[in-house]
Formats: structure tokens, C-alpha cells, sequence
């Protein structure tokens, strides 16, 4: 029997009938999820992230697509889509926002776009077992920071921008920030921005982009108003 056209569900009302659709979905697997909206899935399996994410998205009513809103405009939230183990330990850090280097020395965390990304959470996790069964759609979160968390979130990104705004760029490393860190982000290695270098020069760069760390997520997904301690020599 063939699948029927590719559907997208029109944006959620509020709040509570965005909680109500991801807890609709919980406990579907992936292809279920696909034969659902009328997606033709090769061998029965969704397997990439990002197939995975679009999937999330349509099913959930997001609307914000590539641009740069949050993926429910008129709610003010965020999708996140999180691939996890079966003990529900996140397989890796999660991209929040693309970072412009050039401007980190007059950045401010009241402002900032990753400040706004992280205000008001739809958490998604996406069980990805080790063994070949077909990944399943975990337990929705739907997250805001507690006044502590924000505190420490905005503690991170002064540390990183800071080291950014006086020209470290090329010594930042996944260590720095508690749960908040700067990482590359780009297709390839061949890809390359501007910034400043100690002496305010320009200097070109891989783009860098901010994220949270997996032990972070991890700890929120077990309890939304975590503040962990982390071990800054583990890069995750």
C-alpha cells in the first residue's frame, strides 16, 4: 500500500498543546514516525540526525525551518532533537547557535542569540540503542533555565567570548565553560571566517559555534533543574 503525501502539522496552539503532541509521540520509533507523516523510508530505518530532527519537526508542527527564529516562532521555543543511549546518557554535546567571532568582544548574554535558543526548551530525545534495533522517540522535556542555571549559562559565555574578544580564538579549546562551550562548526575543515588575533589583527578561522555539554543535557533530561559539576578535562 503506498504511504500518503508528506504531511506537516500546522504550528501548535501554546504551550500545552506543544506538551501534548511531544508526549504524543513518545514511544514511536523512527520509521513508525516516518509512515506517519508520508515519508518512504529505504530498509524500513531512519538512522541520520538530521533525517531525524526533520521527522521531529513536521510531526511537532515547527515552523521556524533555516531562518533564524525559534523553531515555534509565535511560542518562543526551541526544538531539540538529543540522541541518547538506553541509559539515557546523550551520545553527544548539542549545537545551540552559530557564534560571529568578530563581534565577541561587544557580545552581552542579555542579548545574545544562544541566551534567547536556551530561554524555553522542547527537549526531544531520540533512544539510539548500540545494538541494530530501530531508534525510538523517548520522553519529551519541556525546559526553562532555573535563575542558578542561567546564572552559570551566563558565567560560560562571558569566559568564552571574553577569551574570544581579546583575540584567543585559536586557544579555545571544548574545556572552557562549565556547560556551556565554544566548538568548530562547519562542513569541512576548508571552512573559514574572520576574527581578531592577540595583537587585533584579522586572522581567518574555522567558524566556531556554541553548545552544551552531554554530561549537562544528560543531568537535565534525569532532572530539569540540574546543576551539575563538571570535570572541564573531559570534552563532552
Amino acid at each position: 500500500m503506498p504511504a500518503p503525501a508528506p504531511a506537516r502539522r500546522s504550528p501548535p496552539r501554546d504551550a500545552d498543546d506543544l506538551r501534548a503532541r511531544a508526549e504524543g509521540i513518545a514511544g514511536r520509533t523512527l520509521a513508525e514516525l516516518a509512515w506517519g507523516l508520508g515519508f518512504v523510508v529505504k530498509g524500513d530505518r531512519v538512522r541520520t540526525k538530521g533525517k531525524a530532527g526533520e521527522l521531529v519537526e513536521r510531526a511537532l508542527g515547527a515552523s521556524g525551518g533555516s531562518a533564524a527564529v525559534h523553531d515555534f516562532p509565535e511560542l518562543g521555543i526551541e526544538l531539540k532533537t538529543i540522541p541518547i543511549d538506553e541509559r539515557g546518557v546523550p551520545r553527544e554535546s548539542t549545537y545551540v547557535c552559530t557564534l560571529v567571532l568578530t563581534e565577541a568582544d561587544s557580545a552581552e548574554w542579555s542579548t545574545s542569540w544562544v541566551r534567547a535558543k536556551l530561554a524555553h526548551v522542547l527537549w526531544i530525545p531520540i533512544v539510539t540503542p548500540r545494538d541494530d534495533t530501530e531508534p525510538r522517540i523517548g520522553t519529551p522535556l519541556l525546559w526553562r533555565p532555573t535563575p542558578e542555571q542561567e546564572s552559570q549559562l551566563a558565567a560560560d559565555f562571558d569566559e568564552l567570548v571574553g577569551a574570544i574578544g581579546i583575540g584567543g580564538v585559536e586557544g579555545l579549546t571544548a574545556r572552557a565553560g562549565r556547560w556551556l562551550q565554544v566548538r568548530p562548526k562547519a562542513r569541512d575543515g576548508r571552512a573559514r571566517t574572520l576574527a581578531y588575533g592577540p595583537d587585533g589583527e584579522r586572522i581567518a578561522t574555522v567558524p566556531r559555534g556554541f553548545y552544551l555539554r552531554a554530561l549537562f543535557t544528560g543531568a537535565l533530561l534525569r532532572d530539569p533543574s540540574a546543576t551539575p559539576q563538571i570535570d572541564r578535562s573531559v570534552s563532552r
